[in-house]
């Protein structure tokens, strides 16, 4: 059995690995960025090693690729960024490493009173994840035969090097921008909060209350969190990878406004109010703690103003988000869909009180939902009359 799995994990692991390569192969995409940066990296790398070890015959050349090949970062304010810090903690621990294995003449000693130090070092703020470098730093002079002062300036000079190397690298050569991303990330947090919501008006207007079909609705709604924080990480990727980029003046392209804020504000509060909305729906139907099921006269109101809801929510990324700016056509009918959306929730207030007929579980239950879609009704309207 365990074989069995294990050769089921492996092809579905040669599946995905091939599906990649595809991609990568065949279009643009985060496939192909990554394998566009991975190359860059060995490109910058060989660079480094032949100018400092085939060139120049560095005593320590090998110093120079190593830096060299993990600066080529994802966008290029991080390769400088994290180049500098680098660069700050390489030559704290060669320093500090130099100076006391001098003093005492052994390296050895010298390690046990240096590595404490420089790995505190390394946890200072402005260092930031390249503080680590400070104890490989000082390792290197450490291990690496005599120290002298000539030695762990070479070192520090290579280092320099590998780094101004790899930072070129990827400002100069299809430097990195993640633009397309973001509006994909966006749609497609968007497009699974409709699908939901349409998936469950169909339920309640035709009376389908199983369990197991809505808890898998409110698993999905679960889900729905990552892919808001996912467009949430696209949008700040998209605003660094053009700063101090090189292609940002030929693309024409300003960084994310306030509007993709907005946007992924307005995803949040749909992905609470779905995953409210599901909860309720779930509870009717037996699974978690049971609920009464509200009667056709509110459920199928319900389900008009889900669909709304739905509508509205497929057409906001579109208004704001179309190729050539700001859609006029399909914001007036955003509008026009809201404005049905309050009527229905109206309506649904009408019908609230010959549906509950003195049951304060069904009122629950009906209040539950009306919250979540007097809620969720806000939220749109709100950003709707803000844009």
């Amino acid at each position: 059995m365990g074989m069995s799995e294990t050769a089921v994990r492996a092809r579905r692991g040669a599946r995905s690995l091939g599906e990649s390569v595809r991609r990568a192969w065949t279009r643009p995409g985060p496939e192909r960025d990554v394998a566009i940066q991975a190359g860059k990296a060995a490109l910058a790398a060989c660079v480094a090693w032949l100018v400092a070890g085939w060139w120049l015959k560095a005593p320590n050349a090998f110093v120079a690729p190593w830096v060299a090949i993990v600066l080529v970062e994802s966008t290029v304010f991080r390769s400088i960024a994290r180049g500098l810090q680098q660069l700050a903690a390489i030559a704290t621990g060669t320093v500090v490493a130099t100076g006391v294995a001098m003093l005492l003449n052994s390296p050895t000693l010298a390690m046990a009173f240096v590595l404490p130090v420089v790995v505190l070092l390394g946890n200072w703020g402005p260092l930031g994840s390249q503080g680590i470098y400070a104890a490989t730093g000082a390792l290197f002079v450490l291990t690496s035969g005599p120290v002298t002062l000539m030695a762990s300036a070479t070192r520090i000079a290579e280092a320099c090097f590998g780094a101004f190397v790899g930072i070129a690298v990827n400002a100069l050569i299809r430097p990195p921008v993640y633009l397309r991303g973001t509006r994909v990330a966006l749609e497609e947090a968007a497009d699974e909060a409709r699908r939901i919501l349409e998936a469950v008006a169909d339920r309640l207007a035709a009376g389908e209350w199983d369990s197991e079909p809505a808890r898998e609705l409110h698993e999905r709604a679960l889900r729905l969190f990552g892919l808001v924080e996912q467009a949430r990480s696209a949008v700040g990727w998209s605003r660094e990878s053009l700063r101090v980029n090189p292609r940002r003046r030929k693309l024409a392209e300003a960084p994310p406004g306030q509007e993709y804020d907005d946007a992924v504000t307005v995803l949040d509060y749909v992905a609470v109010h779905t995953s409210g909305v599901t909860r309720a729906v779930l509870e009717s139907s037996g699974g978690g703690r049971p609920q009464p099921r509200p009667g056709p006269a509110v459920s199928e109101a319900y389900a008009d103003f889900l669909r709304g809801s739905a509508r509205a929510i497929c057409l906001y990324p579109q208004s704001r988000f179309a190729p050539g700016g700001y859609d006029a056509k399909v914001d007036e009918e955003l509008r026009q869909v809201v404005d049905a959306m309050r009527r229905t929730l109206d309506d649904l207030h009408r019908r609230l009180p010959d549906g509950v007929l003195e049951d304060p579980e069904a009122l629950a239950t009906y209040g539950t939902l009306l919250t979540q879609a007097r809620r969720l009704a806000d939220q749109l309207v709100t950003e709707e009359r803000v844009s």
